[in-house]
């Protein structure tokens, strides 16, 4: 497992390569992270580093979490996240981290809540035909249909598709290549789309696969460096 950080999705822009190749992008604002908590196998049956994000007010904060940061001695965090980690000797309680520890990493993974789309029909939700438009379908030409189910077994199966609430569910995406990494303003510039509106909270972690394809750039450098030796051949 790899230590991750969380961020709000900023939107969407794009970045011009060295080459004026246009690519879609999307910011993510990365938050520092304080270390809260290292946990060991000893104690727990496992080993971890739980880390706080994004600051609060100790006014809204319950009592038993004040008497928890107060005990750390550190500042009101919003959100507390446990990483289980292999190794966590190089982490102390108290210390800070932010997008440098994402510095030369070339693919990540992102976790985000998709869009809500409130309740939705099988046609929009599950890609469904619906029924015939005429030749005796009354006003029901977009339903799903049978559910499939009669005396026996007598209920519908978990997991049947049918009408119901559409997004607001935790996805994850893998693989995404990192364009640029700005650590002076804690921006990171993925390429593509991510998962979620607006401002919404995103956890950003190395990527867990092993990547073996070029990136964007390394691409760019790879045909520069091809043509250079054609031109040399050529002399």
């Amino acid at each position: 497992m790899t230590i991750g950080l969380l961020g709000t999705k900023i939107g969407m822009t794009r970045e011009f390569l060295t080459n004026g190749q246009s690519v879609p992008v999307t910011v993510i604002k990365v938050e520092k992270g304080r270390v809260l908590d290292v946990i060991s196998k000893e104690t727990r049956g496992y080993s971890a580093v739980k880390v706080g994000f994004f600051s609060i007010k100790s006014s809204k904060l319950t009592n038993q979490m004040k008497g928890y940061f107060t005990k750390k001695n550190t500042e009101p965090k919003k959100v507390l996240k446990e990483f289980r980690l292999d190794n966590t000797e190089e982490f102390k309680e108290g210390n800070e981290f932010g997008l440098e520890i994402l510095k030369d990493t070339k693919y990540v993974d992102v976790r985000s809540k998709t869009i809500g789309k409130g309740f939705a029909g099988v046609m929009k939700r599950w890609n469904f035909g619906g029924l015939r438009a005429s030749h005796g379908v009354s006003v029901s030409h977009r339903s799903h249909g049978s559910t499939g189910q009669r005396q026996d077994p007598g209920r519908v199966f978990k997991g049947k598709k049918m009408a119901g609430h559409m997004g607001d569910k935790l996805r994850t995406m893998l693989n995404l290549e990192v364009v640029k990494s700005d650590i002076e303003n804690s921006l990171l510039y993925l390429k593509g789309s991510i998962p979620g509106s607006k401002n919404s909270r995103v956890l950003v972690r190395q990527s867990i696969k092993v990547v073996r394809r070029k990136t964007l750039v390394e691409k760019i450098e790879a045909k520069a460096k091809e043509a250079a030796a054609a031109k040399g051949k050529k002399k």
